[in-house]
């Protein structure tokens, strides 16, 4: 299945988004909790003027339904468009990249990445999907 190449504001966005992650992991390095990054990578990309939701509920449908005591959350949902979902673990697993390829497809966004900050060098701890 092939799909159509990105938008170049995507792209846009998705380069503010590795420059926010190489700044908060050059000046705070590894080893800290996913939620201080998050907080730092907010602020970060809206210093740069985009609009960061946090903490974004996604809709779960099941049978033409609309569970409602189970929801999911994406970290960081960039102008609307790209999925952030940020992690300081020792190892990377499956289930991560699991959880944002569903997050993609349950909420119609195409752009995700999966950034991890507990790597001595942040270019090894980033992951980019399209979908």
């Amino acid at each position: 299945m092939k799909h159509e190449p990105i938008s170049e504001e995507l792209e846009r966005i998705g380069k503010e988004i590795i420059d926010s992650a190489y700044r908060v992991h050059k000046e705070l390095g590894p080893g800290l909790l996913e939620s201080v990054y998050e907080e730092c990578m907010i602020y970060d990309l809206r210093r740069k003027g985009l609009k960061v939701d946090e903490q974004v509920y996604v809709p779960i449908a099941f049978d033409g339904q609309i569970l409602k005591r189970n929801k999911l959350r994406i970290d960081l949902l960039v102008e609307d468009e790209v999925i952030v979902e940020n992690k300081s673990v020792v190892e990377m697993t499956p289930l991560f990249q699991s959880q944002l390829l569903t997050y993609l497809k349950l909420s119609k966004k195409r752009l995700g990445y999966l950034i991890n900050y507990n790597v001595p060098l942040i270019k090894n701890g980033i992951k980019r999907f399209v979908v």
